[in-house]
């Protein structure tokens, strides 16, 4: 990636490549989703646009390689089939779910569904339900934790085995916790894969003995009114079958999209 002030790109046919940071970035417009994918155009992410459609290939973003699309249909599937001789078929293609649905028909693909959900606004005051006792401070008792892998790993390997947020994988920046009288830690969520323009919630668990007293919800809160702060918004992604999750993220004032990923070889 070039930096802001150099030529804009280099037209290959009628697919361009765009080289600027603030061209990739401009391309995104207001698509939380998008703008997430670029990462901030940091190096290794490239950007590529076919007349409505564009294309941002991010290497290791949420432990994938994603190449996420959006705009017609055709003119999607077109610029994929282009990027595929010279990227591989490595890329997970990652987009909203009727673009998706039409390109498994375009490109043979096979997507899966899944919830993405963002907010541009700090999460709402908790209610009197979701509030600790005595706590005087607003977030619960939640503190950006210290030195505290350790007891994160054991919490996830406990509460949420399959979490893609775990503690030394690449892009996962820091863990929020909430702990019992005793100083146990019940209850974790992971600033992950944020960017300048979006911030990302990952890793969000609770001790399953802990569970029903709304401990993730306050974790969430904190996490989230942190990443909106620094970065203006910011977003997670949820199973579209875990109910009870999503109903946690809307009360705390996300808005939901489906969107789906795939293999680009289909499988």
């Amino acid at each position: 990636m070039t930096a802001a002030g150099e030529a804009t790109g280099e037209t290959i046919g009628a697919v361009t490549e765009l080289t600027r940071a603030a061209d990739v970035i401009g391309a995104c417009g207001s698509d939380a989703l998008l703008l997430w994918a670029a990462q901030g155009a940091h190096p290794g992410v490239r950007a590529w646009t076919y007349g409505q459609a564009l294309a941002v290939a991010c290497p290791d973003l949420n432990r994938r390689d994603r190449m996420t699309v959006r705009g017609p249909a055709p003119q999607v599937a077109a610029l994929v089939r282009s990027l595929t001789p010279r990227l591989g078929p490595r890329w997970r293609l990652l987009g909203e779910w009727p673009l998706m649905r039409e390109l498994a028909h375009l490109l043979g693909v096979e997507p899966v569904g899944f919830e993405w959900m963002d907010t541009d606004r700090p999460p709402p005051p908790p209610t009197g339900d979701s509030t600790d006792d005595g706590d005087s401070t607003g977030d619960g008792g939640v503190r950006w934790l210290d030195d505290a892998d350790a007891e994160v790993s054991a919490l996830l390997q406990e509460a949420s085995p399959s979490a893609w947020a775990t503690p030394g994988v690449a892009g996962v920046r820091r863990w929020a916790g909430l702990r019992d009288d005793s100083g146990r830690l019940i209850a974790t969520a992971a600033d992950a894969w944020s960017c300048p323009q979006v911030g990302f919630v990952a890793g969000v668990a609770t001790a399953p003995a802990h569970r029903g007293r709304g401990h993730a919800e306050r974790v969430c809160r904190f996490v989230l009114a942190e990443l909106v702060a620094a970065c203006g918004r910011a977003a997670l992604m949820v199973d579209s079958d875990n109910p009870i999750a999503i109903g946690v993220y809307e009360r705390l004032g996300l808005r939901r999209r489906t969107v789906a990923a795939s293999a680009l070889t289909g499988g």
